[in-house]
C-alpha cells in the first residue's frame, strides 16, 4: 500500500484511529502549553482553547477532504494529463486542499490559505523546535546527566546547540520524505506521541500503581516499538529507503494499536515489580495528585513549590 493511498486493512485503520484520537493528547507542542502559563488556571483555561481549536481543526478535514474531491479531482485544471485519463493532482496530493481554495474563492483565498500554511508551519516547527531543545537540555542535560548541578548558562547552551542539531535532522527527513502524503506522515508521528507520552499521562492520572520506572521503562518500549514500527513499514521500509515492494519486515501501515498495547502493557508490569523506596513515594502520592488534577486545589502551590 502506497503512503498516498486510503489506509484499507482493518488493523491499520484501527491503529490510524488510535494514533489520532490519543496521539494529540501526547503531542509535544500541546503538552508545552502546561509549562508556558503562570497557574493551574491559567493552565486549564490554556488546555480548553487548545482542545476546541483542535477539535475544529479535525471537523474541517472532513469539509476540506470531500471538497476536493468534488471540486478538485473533477477538474482538469488540477490533474496532470487529464485528456489521457490520468487523474493524478498536480504537484501532489498535498496540494489538494490549496487548490482546494483556488477552486472555490480564486486567487484571493488562494493566497490566503497558502498563508495561512506557511503560519501553521512555522507555529509547528518552533513549537516542536522548542519543545525538543528543552527535553535534551533541561530533562536530559540538567537532570539526568548533571543530576540538578548544572548552571543556567549551561543549559541555555545546550538548548542552542540543540535547536541546531534538531534542525539539521529535521531538514535530512524532509528531503528524505519529499514525496510522501502529509497527511499520512502525520499520523505516523500521532502514533509514536500516543504510544509513548500518553499512556504515561494517562497511568500517572488513573492508576494509583504507577511507579517512576514503570513509567519510563513502558514509555520508552512504546516509543521504541513505534519507531521501529515506522521504520519497518512499507511507507518509509520500501517508499523511503528503496527496499523491494513486498519486502517490509511490518505488515501494516501504522503501529500504534501494538505500540500503545506494548506501552501500557510495560508501565503495568515493571510498576507490579517495583519494589523500590522510590516506588513507595509514588504510590503514597496519588491522591494528592489525583484531587489536584480533578480539582486543581493545590496546585497553585505545588507550582510555585
Amino acid at each position: 500500500m502506497s503512503p498516498g493511498t486510503l489506509v484499507t486493512n482493518p488493523i491499520s485503520a484501527v491503529s490510524l484511529g488510535l494514533a489520532l484520537m490519543f496521539g494529540t493528547a501526547g503531542l509535544p507542542h500541546i503538552l508545552m502549553r502546561f509549562f508556558t502559563v503562570s497557574n493551574a488556571k491559567a493552565a486549564r483555561a490554556s488546555v480548553f482553547y487548545a482542545t476546541g481549536f483542535i477539535g475544529y481543526f479535525y471537523i474541517l478535514t472532513f469539509i476540506i477532504g470531500f471538497g476536493a474531491i468534488v471540486f478538485v479531482s473533477t477538474d482538469p485544471l488540477y490533474l496532470t494529463d487529464a485528456a489521457k485519463g490520468l487523474t493524478a493532482i498536480k504537484g501532489g496530493s498535498n496540494m489538494a486542499a490549496i487548490h482546494l481554495a483556488n477552486a472555490v474563492g480564486g486567487n484571493i483565498f488562494l493566497g490566503f490559505i497558502s498563508a495561512v500554511a506557511f503560519a501553521t508551519i512555522l507555529a509547528v516547527v518552533s513549537g516542536l523546535t522548542l519543545s525538543g531543545a528543552s527535553a535534551i537540555s533541561h530533562d536530559l542535560y540538567a537532570t539526568v546527566i548533571k543530576k540538578g548541578a548544572a548552571n543556567e548558562q549551561d543549559e541555555i547552551k545546550i538548548s542552542k546547540i540543540a535547536t541546531v542539531v534538531l534542525g539539521v535532522i529535521a531538514i535530512i527527513l524532509g528531503i528524505a520524505f519529499e514525496k510522501q502524503n502529509v497527511a499520512f506522515m502525520v499520523g505516523l508521528a500521532f502514533s509514536i506521541a500516543a504510544s509513548c507520552n500518553f499512556p504515561v499521562l494517562l497511568m500517572s492520572l488513573m492508576w494509583r500503581g504507577m511507579t517512576t520506572r514503570g513509567a519510563v521503562i513502558g514509555g520508552f518500549l512504546g516509543l521504541i516499538t513505534a519507531l521501529l514500527g515506522v521504520v519497518f513499514s512499507a511507507s518509509v521500509w520500501e517508499a523511503v529507503i528503496g527496499f523491494p515492494k513486498g519486502s517490509a519486515p511490518f505488515p501494516y501501515s501504522n503501529p500504534a494499536l501494538f505500540s500503545m498495547t506494548i506501552a501500557f502493557a510495560g508501565i503495568w508490569i515493571f510498576s507490579k515489580i517495583d519494589n523500590s523506596a522510590r516506588a513507595k513515594l509514588d504510590r503514597a502520592g496519588f491522591d494528592a495528585q489525583y484531587v489536584r488534577a480533578q480539582t486543581g486545589i493545590g496546585a497553585s502551590g505545588a507550582s510555585a513549590h
